[in-house]
């Protein structure tokens, strides 16, 4: 290669990295479905009135979705006339472009429910109805899609679909949770099988699974009927099953991974617990359990210590993650989701409540409140943070809190 065409390629190389290399890609709860936002520099405390809100959007339709941001776009789901819309807006809360994908679900509080990921430059939305669809990011043409109750034999809930499919590598992973087709996992960019696994063969629970990679037997965990099973993520082997029996048959919760330790917590008293995962990902061995019992709320882990609240028990709790051992229980607030950010808990309760609260495990320590009087219907979307902005939909209505 003579020197006019190295410095070409050269040129060549420099100017297309940043675009390959700066492709962002957007989860339910976060990179590690984990419900803690990398964001640093936003605010200890907030003034009486609250953080300021940069704008709201109204029309997004029926739904409890929470946002997906990549590549300076939002993306959300909601419902009108049973149809479900995909609503792409900028930063700034102008809406760019809106696109039918298909039925959702409107036989019981009504409206879209999974959150989008954006992958590599496509998006997968899962509606409520048990359809998943891949789009093309930009132009969001429909590449394929798959009907997981006709396709894999799968089941719908009293509720409706409610998963947030994981992908992990090429694969995206969900669950119809029939006897034939407990578990299955496609090729994202095709949507053709990888493996199909009948597990144990029970109906899903309204839960987003979690993802081991660190394992010399790489694992996917979800909660599915009245336990929890972990599938080895390349064959589909199911691996282990431990007992989550939900009197309503409800575990929405994404388990918490780190480390080899896996922590679920599940409402209707059934509680919280934590697990030691062995090496290779085939055994499940219980270290401790606690009283606290998150409806659907989600929990995080800040530093040695989660938190959360409950649903029979209806506390703020702060638990230690070694122990088990209960360091506070709180109700001056509702109960509700939690997210966390940089030192902070960001607790929305189920009363229409916006609190943020210091991660501490001496005591619930409020440092700012508001009460959300925008929107409609229940207060159940989770929050979002995204470069020093939360991201909060109640209902109709997406709202921007400035937080740094």
């Amino acid at each position: 290669m003579n020197r006019s065409n190295f410095l070409f390629f050269l040129f060549f190389v420099c100017v297309s990295a940043p675009h390959v290399s700066g492709q962002e890609n957007s989860q339910w709860r976060g990179d590690l479905r984990n419900g803690v936002y990398n964001e640093t520099g936003l605010l200890k405390t907030w003034p009486d009135e609250g953080p300021s809100l940069l704008w709201h959007y109204d029309g997004l339709g029926e739904g409890y979705t929470s946002v997906a941001i990549a590549n300076e776009k939002i993306y959300i789901t909601g419902m009108t006339d049973s149809t479900g819309y995909l609503h792409v807006l900028d930063l700034d809360g102008r809406i760019l472009k809106k696109k039918a994908y298909g039925l959702e679900w409107d036989e019981n509080y009504n409206g879209a429910r999974s959150t989008v990921n954006v992958n590599d430059g496509k998006l997968y939305i899962f509606s409520g109805r048990g359809v998943l669809s891949c789009l093309d990011e930009n132009s969001l043409d429909i590449l394929w899609s798959k009907d997981i109750e006709k396709d894999f034999d799968g089941s719908n809930l009293k509720f409706g679909m409610t998963e947030s499919p994981l992908i992990a590598g090429d694969v995206i992973y969900l669950t119809p949770g029939g006897k034939k087709y407990n578990m299955v996992a496609l090729d994202k960019n095709t949507g053709e099988p990888v493996w199909a696994s009948a597990g144990i063969g029970k109906p899903s629970t309204y839960c987003s699974p979690q993802y081991a990679g660190d394992l010399r037997t790489p694992v996917v965990i979800n909660a599915i009927d009245s336990s929890l099973v972990a599938f080895d993520a390349g064959t589909g082997d199911m691996l282990w099953e431990v007992e989550q029996k939900n009197p309503y048959g409800h575990s929405p919760n994404t388990p918490i991974y780190e480390d080899g330790l896996l922590f679920s917590t599940s409402g209707g008293g059934v509680g919280s617990v934590l697990y030691r995962l062995a090496p290779d990902g085939k055994i499940a061995e219980k270290r401790w359990t606690n009283e606290m019992d998150s409806k659907h709320g989600g929990a995080v882990k800040v530093g040695d210590y989660v938190y959360g609240s409950g649903e029979k028990n209806r506390y703020w709790y702060c638990i230690d993650w070694q122990t088990g051992e209960t360091m506070y229980k709180n109700n001056q607030i509702g109960v509700g989701n939690i997210i966390a950010a940089d030192g902070m808990l960001y607790c929305y309760s189920d009363r229409g409540e916006l609190a943020l609260v210091e991660a501490s495990p001496e005591k619930f320590n409020i440092t700012g409140k508001i009460r959300i009087q925008l929107g409609t219907n229940q207060h159940w979307a989770h929050p979002v943070i995204h470069k020093g902005v939360l991201y909060l939909r109640h209902g109709d209505t997406l709202m921007a809190y400035k937080i740094s």
